[in-house]
């Protein structure tokens, strides 16, 4: 049974590895969050029914043309929140899924997470927040800015259980900011709404001297059958929400956002650790890795 499990995790993880043009060290994939949970997102690809491609076409989900059709509300609320500062970083390291990107200068405001509550969203933005909320298959949302100069390594996102739908609310309007997913490029555009497979790999640029600021999307992932969706409605419910990070005091704050800020400071001994001796570092690592695979095996 071992061997089994082992095998199917092997060739979910070499799937998901070989499915794009643009591919991580096999190394690194094998170790990468969409790594370890590759057996999910490969069920997830089998019964999707919306294209596998890295860019979907808007048009594939009609109930999102109410959105773009009032982007100019959307902005609104956006700069309302620029202006008091609220899209931001966080604050006590409480945001797993995007912490590397808050070195870059990127912000953002939760708009809406799963099942997570956040009310500050519905007290800043209660026109954006109900347009959402009207829309079952948006399941979350936020304001995202990138500031001029920054950068977003390439990397993938763990879970496919949702597409990904970008609306530009006030952008350079110019081919220099853009993002590259599986090395094809777009440039995001006022008022206009891109949507694409975030489970490829994918960066973002801002090469110009205006900061731009989108409306950022999870999309329900529709699936072929009925019992296929409740899985994924599932998943998402009770993994992806935990997942969830606040705007402010007051918001619902994960578990998995809650025991990352104790891993975030675990990781400053880590870092001084690979600061001091690298090779040791490294042989530590892979060591810790064997034992843990070890562990498991035995189990």
């Amino acid at each position: 049974m071992k061997w089994i499990v082992l095998g199917v995790f092997l060739a979910s993880v070499s799937y998901v590895h070989f499915r794009g043009k643009v591919r991580h060290r096999f190394y690194r994939q094998i170790f990468d969050h969409s790594g370890i949970v590759s057996p999910f997102n490969v069920f997830l690809y089998l019964f999707s029914k919306a294209p596998t491609t890295p860019y979907v076409q808007v048009s594939e989900f009609p109930e999102l043309k109410v959105i773009s059709d009032r982007w100019q509300d959307i902005l609104r609320e956006a700069l309302h929140v620029r202006d008091q500062e609220r899209i931001a970083a966080a604050k006590n390291n409480n945001d797993a899924g995007f912490n590397s990107f808050f070195k870059t200068g990127w912000k953002r405001f939760y708009l809406k997470w799963y099942d997570a509550e956040h009310p500050s969203a519905s007290i800043y933005c209660p026109q954006t927040v109900a347009l959402l909320q009207s829309i079952p298959s948006v399941k979350a949302a936020m304001f995202a800015e990138l500031p001029p100069g920054a950068h977003l390594n390439p990397h993938r996102d763990p879970y496919a259980g949702s597409l990904r739908y970008h609306l530009g609310l006030t952008t350079p309007n110019s081919d220099l900011c853009y993002i590259k997913v599986d090395g094809e490029d777009y440039s995001w555009r006022d008022g206009q709404a891109i949507m694409f497979d975030e489970t490829y790999i994918h960066e973002a640029y801002n090469k110009t001297d205006q900061t731009r600021i989108i409306l950022f999307c999870d999309i329900e992932r529709p699936m072929r059958y009925g019992w296929a969706q409740a899985v994924n409605r599932f998943l998402a419910n009770t993994i992806v929400t935990a997942a969830s990070s606040p705007n402010e005091e007051g918001d619902q704050t994960g578990v998995i956002n809650r025991l990352f800020h104790y891993a975030w400071v675990v990781g400053q001994y880590r870092r001084r650790f690979k600061r001091w001796n690298k090779t040791l570092y490294q042989v530590t690592r892979i060591a810790l890795i064997a034992l843990v695979i070890y562990i498991i095996w035995k189990i």
